[in-house]
């Protein structure tokens, strides 16, 4: 009975340590997604846009400002009634423009985080296909919002090496 265990045991300790140890890395994924030239395009891309959009309404701002100015200046020579016809067709104007105003914004702002939500995916994607390729049981992933790896040894650290990976690929497309 004693040799069946003692097999038994040898028996796991072998087994044991045939098992292939745990390959195990981590990301800082602020890093690779502030740091991925695609998103650095892609923010760029968006501050013209922006650019733009301030300039269309801040001129639409001043012409909207010319006229309150040339109200204000012919409302003295007005009737009364008509003065506060101008003043109230002066206010819908204003409403109608600053809806107009929140509409794009919104807009530009849905198309601003739905690109940046696709270039997240592709990181994510990324990581995870890079992980099979090279072997690795386990890809955790830190950032300063959330931090998950609270200690990792400078070696596991892949955070670089995705990010030259991914720049790479990009710079190919």
């Amino acid at each position: 009975m004693m040799k069946k265990i003692i097999y038994a045991v040898f028996a796991m300790l072998i087994f044991a340590s045939c098992e292939k140890p745990n390959k195990i890395g981590f990301v800082d994924n602020g890093t690779i997604i502030n740091d991925y030239q695609e998103k650095k395009d892609l923010e760029a891309k968006f501050q013209i846009k922006e650019e733009a959009y301030r300039n269309k309404f801040d001129s639409i701002d001043q012409a909207f400002q010319m006229e309150v100015q040339k109200f204000q200046s012919e409302a003295q020579r007005m009737s009364q009634n008509k003065a506060q016809q101008k003043y109230q067709e002066l206010g819908q104007k204003k409403q109608i423009q600053d809806q107009q105003k929140q509409v794009e914004a919104q807009a530009f702002q849905q198309a601003f985080q739905s690109e940046l939500d696709s270039i997240i995916n592709k990181v994510k994607k990324f990581e995870n296909e890079y992980g099979k390729t090279n072997g690795y049981t386990y890809i955790l992933g830190t950032s300063d919002a959330q931090a998950t790896v609270l200690f990792g040894a400078e070696e596991n650290d892949l955070t670089q090496t995705i990010l030259d990976a991914l720049n790479a690929e990009y710079e190919k497309k």
